[in-house]
């Protein structure tokens, strides 16, 4: 990374965490500036700073990272001036993302099956297994489970992450468009779609015969090249370059797609996301980005 100048560092915390004055001078300091807080409440549970013209480089990255870990804050280097109108699109991972399960392990729970499929969701996430098999072996073990079940887990499970309600408020308020592309499930997405008014959603469909799930997916998979695809070919229906979309995400197959965007944002995300990321989030809510955006 070559050295930037005339970078905003924002550090967040959510309000409960109460970060001591002293943990934001010291990292205000290791940047080489004064630590400001942000007043309006557009987040309104976190705190937030802002550090002004910042020269960026990979050994004060380091640092800052090491330092704000110590001190529960989320942190990131943005550009002065970067604001939420420069965006088109929102882009949306959803199992772990926007929401705070993973559907297809809460599903095999009503089998009985949750540890052996959550193994191999969280293998998928880490990068250690190819997608397409996770999400075949995955779903094999779902043969025969009656289908209401995935309505039990929309009603009983599913559950909106932190601060993901307050974001896509601002953001649709702003102008832009959203879109929730999973390696998950239609049932969900489709439910997804009416309840926020997002507008459009890619998934996996389950096959069902007899009220029941055959273990199957119907048609291709959305794996992390059709993820990518997707962000591209919405970008080109809005008229817009993916440079001018922020995609959000928490596991390997979300690369690809946050690899294009202008704004790439890790939530709760594995470490090999995290890495890649111009953002994570670790600590404060999905709606930590507009504390990054004027």
């Amino acid at each position: 990374m070559n050295q930037q100048n005339n970078m905003n560092l924002i550090l967040q915390a959510p309000k409960h965490h109460a970060v001591s004055s002293s943990a934001i001078e010291t990292i205000a300091e290791l940047a080489g500036g004064r630590a400001e807080r942000i007043s309006d409440s557009r987040v309104p549970e976190a705190d937030a700073w802002r550090v002004a013209g910042v020269s960026q480089s990979d050994a004060l990255k380091a640092s800052i990272d090491a330092a704000c870990l110590q001190a529960r804050l989320d942190y990131a280097f943005i550009e002065e001036g970067r604001k939420l109108s420069d965006f088109r699109l929102v882009a949306m991972d959803m199992d772990s993302t926007l929401i705070t399960i993973e559907c297809i392990d809460e599903i095999a729970d009503m089998q009985g099956l949750k540890p052996q499929v959550a193994e191999i969701t969280e293998a998928a996430m880490r990068g250690e297994i190819e997608f397409n098999e996770s999400l075949t072996r995955r779903v094999a073990l779902l043969r025969g489970l009656d289908a209401g079940a995935l309505q039990r887990v929309y009603d009983e499970r599913l559950q909106l992450s932190l601060g993901a309600e307050n974001m896509l408020k601002a953001v649709q308020a702003a102008g832009l468009k959203t879109l929730l592309v999973s390696g998950g499930f239609t049932f969900f997405t489709d439910r997804m779609k009416a309840r926020l008014n997002l507008d459009y959603t890619h998934a996996n469909t389950l096959e069902v015969a007899d009220g029941k799930l055959t273990g199957k997916v119907v048609g291709g998979i959305v794996n992390a090249d059709e993820k990518r695809s997707t962000v591209e070919r919405i970008c080109r229906e809005i008229g817009a370059e993916p440079g001018q979309a922020i995609v959000m995400g928490d596991g390997a197959n979300d690369l690809r797609m946050m690899g294009i965007a202008g704004l790439s944002v890790a939530f709760r995300a594995k470490p090999v996301v995290r890495a890649q990321a111009s953002v994570g989030l670790n600590f404060v809510g999905l709606d930590g980005i507009l504390n990054l955006l004027a």
